[in-house]
């Protein structure tokens, strides 16, 4: 991960340079390079897992990683992008220990900020047709990905109209395995091996929604220290994540007192604390677990079957989901 952020680092500064000053400034900002006052600064710039795949997808199949800068640089500016609309959209006032974009510069600054990450992003593989479709896919499935997780938040815990399981895999598959998806085609496709495109797209999917039930877990049990974001942010949004839906789904005792207490809507942090046991008591931090691990293993199996001597990715990829246990 140090060597491929060592990489990757001097292209994404070279990228973002053609900015207007204030525009580059806040990309500066989102990208953890520097304070709200542009002062270089030692921020959490994040693990920049996304761009890892691409380069070592490449190194896979026998090519370099410099070959996947492009593809490298592009995810990893998508992805800042979605960080700086996905703050806004869910009103998330920290990011990484500190102010979320909008937060330090406004909302109007923020998402022309992120309009500006998103468009040099398409540009960096505008001259790689063996790439572009990839990555161009993933965008409509994270836009696709987000707003369904946003309609979630208006339907009810239980009943004929509640999130089922396999709408809650779809949207992750989109949302953060869109992303994914496109870090391993694109790095396959520059590294010389466009046959493999497809099949590590949908390892990059079926990775992508074994992070984000990780992801999950961390919303509810997370230390904030380490997530930099408020424990229990995800149950105060009413968000429709897969662990409370797993527990909501149990025929226990545990399940009926918690919908009886999501469904009596706002909730003070004793009562958030309570639903957070609630969940965990009915299995659904169980359940969470079990489901990653074998969305996890399908991604490994992909991996094992077209790149058999992919070592270093691998353990990335092992990595992402491995998080919390």
């Amino acid at each position: 991960m140090d060597r491929c952020r060592d990489l990757l680092e001097p292209a994404l500064r070279e990228a973002v340079s053609v900015l207007h000053p204030w525009g580059a400034g806040m990309a500066g900002f989102a990208l953890g390079w520097s304070d709200a006052d542009g002062r270089p600064g030692n921020g959490d710039r994040g693990k920049a897992v996304r761009p890892a795949v691409a380069l070592l997808s490449a190194e896979a199949v026998g090519g370099t990683a410099e070959s996947a800068l492009p593809g490298a640089v592009a995810v990893e500016l998508v992805h800042a992008f979605s960080l700086v609309h996905d703050d806004i959209i869910d009103h998330d006032e920290w990011r990484r220990h500190r102010e979320a974009l909008w937060k330090a510069y406004g909302v109007g600054p923020a998402l022309l900020a992120g309009d500006a990450l998103l468009a040099l992003a398409v540009g960096q593989l505008a001259g790689w047709p063996e790439a572009i479709p990839y990555l161009s896919a993933a965008l409509v499935e994270l836009v696709q990905g987000q707003t369904a997780d946003m309609a979630f938040e208006n339907r009810p815990w239980r009943g004929p109209n509640e999130v089922t399981v396999a709408e809650y895999t779809d949207m992750a598959a989109g949302k953060t395995g869109g992303l994914l998806g496109a870090a391993a085609a694109t790095g396959v496709a520059l590294g010389g091996a466009p046959e493999l495109a497809d099949p590590l797209r949908d390892m990059g999917r079926d990775l992508g929604v074994a992070f984000q039930i990780v992801d999950d877990m961390l919303g509810i049990w997370g230390d904030p220290g380490v997530t930099g974001k408020p424990v229990y942010g995800d149950l105060r949004r009413a968000k429709k994540t897969f662990p409370v839906l797993a527990a909501l789904a149990a025929d226990v005792p545990a399940a009926r007192e918690l919908s009886a207490l999501l469904s009596a809507g706002s909730m003070d942090e004793g009562s958030l604390r309570h639903a957070a046991d609630l969940v965990e008591e009915a299995g659904g931090r169980d359940a969470a677990r079990s489901l990653a691990d074998r969305y996890m293993s399908s991604a490994l199996e992909m991996v094992d079957r077209h790149l058999p001597d992919a070592g270093d990715l691998r353990a990335v990829c092992d990595s992402l989901v491995n998080r919390v246990h």
